[in-house]
């Protein structure tokens, strides 16, 4: 199988590895001439490209395309010029017969903040920045051609190895600016990039949604106080005012002053009931457990 990944980056890059295993083909989209390099010393067929710019003509054939592009803040581009321009830059490259299309948008694209379940029927107003690119890039798409042959996956806060929430804080006993009795909602990354795989190669009637979480929602009081735990860390204090707005997009994508204000439940029922899924990191304890002994001496 050929495959194209955009973003190969904390979740591409363990998809990248999965289909290298599996012995496809694999092409990569990077920024950096040094990165492309990296990714040829890794099995990769690198395409050096900013989605952007207009500086690459056509993009390879491939039977799965996967955008999980990320914001750069460092970048300085405006957050809908990379996640929305730079899909429809995305598209417009692509060879007409191009495969199956899996889109990684966000639970940003909810503002449901009274901590109800959420799910792929629930209605999608978001309310940041983040969010509202997210929700147009996955309407862009909808209305491609493409589109007929797209996967949207709406994930929650991925999470995992160098990549704990607020872990700095903690450590310095900095107060947690949010609410300790609203909703966090996580996916482990390896269990991610696991989901993202099972999709591609599922036999789907298309187009697919899908709400991506580990179904486990969990207090931040008790996400914060098992991870203190684990890093011998003070325990948390929390810092909340109600007149804070409601945060929409997942704690690892956001600013911390706005992405912890959030209180929704997202559910992965539809996603868990259509497909053979099956989590490595069932909750936040099994993901902070194993994200902590992996940072060895650095706590």
């Amino acid at each position: 199988m050929r495959r194209l990944i955009l973003g190969c980056g904390y979740l591409g890059r363990r998809v990248a590895n999965r289909w290298l295993d599996a012995g496809d083909d694999v092409w990569a989209v990077t920024r950096s001439a040094e990165r492309a390099e990296s990714l040829r010393q890794a099995g990769m067929q690198p395409v050096v490209w900013d989605v952007t710019n207009e500086s690459v003509e056509e993009l390879p054939l491939a039977d799965t395309v996967l955008f999980a592009v990320g914001y750069d803040r460092s970048a300085n581009h405006p957050i809908h010029s990379v996640y929305v321009d730079g899909l429809a830059r995305t598209l417009d490259r692509l060879p007409a017969n191009t495969g199956r299309f899996i889109y990684i948008s966000s639970t940003g694209v909810y503002s449901q903040n009274d901590g109800q379940w959420v799910d792929e029927d629930s209605p999608a107003e978001p309310n940041r920045d983040g969010g509202r690119a997210c929700l147009a890039a996955e309407q862009l798409l909808t209305g491609h051609p493409l589109g007929q042959r797209m996967i949207i996956l709406r994930l929650a806060g991925i999470y995992g190895p160098d990549r704990i929430p607020r872990r700095a804080d903690l450590l310095a006993g900095k107060p947690i600016a949010a609410n300790p009795n609203s909703y966090l909602n996580l996916i482990q990354v390896e269990d991610a990039a696991d989901i993202v795989v099972t999709v591609a190669a599922a036999d789907l009637s298309l187009p697919k949604l899908y709400t991506v979480s580990d179904g486990n929602p969990a207090l931040r009081a008790d996400y914060y106080a098992e991870l203190s735990r684990l890093l011998d860390a003070p325990p948390p204090t929390f810092q909340f005012a109600d007149a804070v707005p409601a945060a929409s997009a997942p704690e690892t994508k956001s600013p911390n002053s706005r992405r912890s204000t959030g209180d929704k439940r997202i559910s992965n029922q539809r996603l868990t009931q259509e497909l053979p899924i099956r989590f490595h990191y069932p909750t936040y304890r099994h993901g902070l457990a194993d994200a902590v002994e992996r940072l060895g001496g650095e706590t």
